[in-house]
C-alpha cells in the first residue's frame, strides 16, 4: 500500500480528509462506534456512513465488529498509524507549512524557489486548508477565493489579483447568452462562486451537472464529457492550445489572492515583504496582475 500524504491522505488514489481519521481514532479509544460519534459530535448513521465509504473506495474492510465491541481491522490501523505519523511530523516541523488551494500554493511554490526559502506545500481547498491552519498546522495559510477569509474573520494579506476565464474543448464565447442550456462542471471552494453568482444575477439557465476538488480533474471533465467550466486566467495558462478561453466574465470574476501568516518569525515575515515587494515581478510574469 502506498502512502502519497498531502495535507489530506491519499490511498490507492482515493484522498481522505481529517475527519474519517478522527473517526478511526476515536473506535479505537472507546471499542463503540456509538461512543465515538457521541465524542465527535455526530449521529451514528454519519460515522457509519463515513466509514463505509471509506471501505467502498478502498475496497477493504477499516472496521469490524468483536465480541469486545467495534474495533480496526489491520488495514484500518496501518491507515490511522500512517495519518497519525504524518501529523506528527507537522506539528515537529523544521521548516515552515504553507497550505491552501490549488492556484495559490502553485504560486507559492514559484515564489519560495525564487526567494531561496525551503518550505513545505500542501496543496487542497480553501476550508480544508483553513481547518489545519485552525489545528495550528500551518504557518502560511494561502486561499484561492477572498470570501473565505472574510467568512472565518482572518486577516488576509493580498499578494495578487486575478480573474476566471470560461473553458470549453473547441467552443469561443462571446456573450453569456450562449450559456443558457449549457452543462458545467465545478470545483468546490474556489472563486468559481463569482461566476456562479454572476451568471444567478443575469438569470442564466445553466446547469452545475459534476463537481470536483481540483482545477485538473475540471479540465479532464470539459475534454472528456464536453462540460464547460471557469478556471483562474493565471491556471489556464500553460493550457491555451488544448483548451479555448473566453473572456465573458473577466470583469466580473475579479479576486484577490491571498495569505495569512500564523507564524510571526522572522524568515516568514521577510518572506511576506519579498512577496509585497520583488516578488510582485515574479507574480506578474506567472499570469497574475500585480497587487501594487
Amino acid at each position: 500500500m502506498k502512502f502519497h500524504p498531502s495535507l489530506n491522505l491519499k490511498i490507492k488514489g482515493e484522498t481522505f480528509n481529517y475527519r474519517l481519521f478522527e473517526a478511526l481514532a476515536e473506535i479505537t479509544s472507546t471499542w463503540s462506534q456509538r461512543e465515538a460519534a457521541k465524542k465527535l459530535g455526530i449521529s451514528h448513521a454519519v460515522l457509519n456512513r463515513r466509514i463505509r465509504n471509506a471501505e467502498d473506495k478502498l475496497g477493504f474492510k477499516l472496521v469490524e465488529t468483536t465480541g469486545a465491541g467495534s474495533g480496526l481491522t489491520p488495514h484500518g490501523m496501518v491507515i490511522l498509524d500512517e495519518y497519525q505519523r504524518y501529523l506528527k511530523r507537522l506539528n515537529e516541523r523544521d521548516v515552515p507549512q504553507i497550505c491552501g488551494g490549488p492556484v495559490a500554493t502553485g504560486l507559492m511554490d514559484r515564489l519560495l524557489r525564487s526567494y531561496g526559502l525551503e518550505a513545505e506545500i500542501h496543496t487542497t481547498d480553501d476550508l480544508n486548508a483553513i481547518e489545519m491552519a485552525e489545528m495550528d498546522l500551518v504557518d502560511i495559510l494561502v486561499l484561492d477565493d477572498p470570501v473565505h477569509a472574510f467568512m472565518y474573520e482572518l486577516d488576509l494579506i493580498p499578494i495578487a489579483r486575478d480573474d476566471l476565464v470560461l473553458v470549453s474543448d473547441g467552443e469561443y464565447f462571446n456573450s453569456v447568452d450562449e450559456l443558457n442550456g449549457r452543462n458545467f462542471v465545478e470545483v468546490i471552494h474556489s472563486a468559481q462562486r463569482l461566476a456562479w453568482n454572476t451568471l444567478d444575477q443575469l438569470r442564466v439557465d445553466y446547469e452545475i451537472t459534476e463537481v470536483c476538488s481540483s482545477p485538473h480533474n475540471a479540465l479532464k471533465s470539459v475534454k472528456n464529457d464536453k462540460l464547460l467550466t471557469f478556471q483562474n486566467r493565471s491556471f489556464m495558462s500553460p493550457f491555451t492550445n488544448s483548451f479555448t478561453v473566453s473572456d465573458i466574465l473577466a470583469r466580473d470574476t475579479s479576486h484577490v489572492i491571498g495569505m495569512v501568516l500564523y507564524n510571526q518569525k522572522d524568515e516568514i515575515k521577510d518572506f511576506s515583504n519579498f512577496i509585497q515587494g520583488r516578488g510582485q515581478k515574479i507574480i506578474q510574469e506567472w499570469g497574475f496582475k500585480r497587487i501594487d
